[in-house]
Parts: structure tokens; C-alpha cells; sequence
């Protein structure tokens, strides 16, 4: 079995976009989620526990698509 990468932090998301020249906003419209619900999965106030959260936090890489199974 692969190791999965460890996920990345906002800050580290935050500094990705600011690499490479991408907004929120752009990055949100090319993924199909309203910029505001990435601004709140940015700065902590949604947790990406679960629903719409959890599916931009997974596709900002803040967390592992799937939970690892014993």
C-alpha cells in the first residue's frame, strides 16, 4: 500500500495560491464551489468535517479523500 502524503495546512494552501498567481475566487470557480465556502474552509471557520466542506478540503488536499481502514 502507497503512503499517503501528509495534508496540507491553510498556510500552505494560502502560500501554494499565492505561487502560482491564483485567487481564491478562480480556484473556487474552476472547482465548482462557492469562493465563500473556501474562504470559510481557509481560515478555520468551517471544519471540513463533513458535506460541501469536507469535499473542498479534500480537493485543497487539507484532508485524505478516504479514512484508512483496520
Amino acid at each position: 500500500m502507497a503512503a499517503q502524503q501528509k495534508p496540507k495546512t491553510a498556510e500552505q494552501v494560502k502560500e501554494s495560491f499565492l505561487r502560482s498567481g491564483t485567487t481564491v475566487i478562480q480556484w473556487a470557480d474552476q472547482h465548482g464551489f462557492p469562493p465563500n465556502a473556501v474562504y470559510q474552509v481557509l481560515n478555520g471557520f468551517s471544519k471540513g468535517r463533513y458535506g460541501q466542506a469536507h469535499d473542498i478540503a479534500v480537493a485543497l488536499g487539507m484532508k485524505h479523500s478516504e479514512l484508512a481502514v483496520a
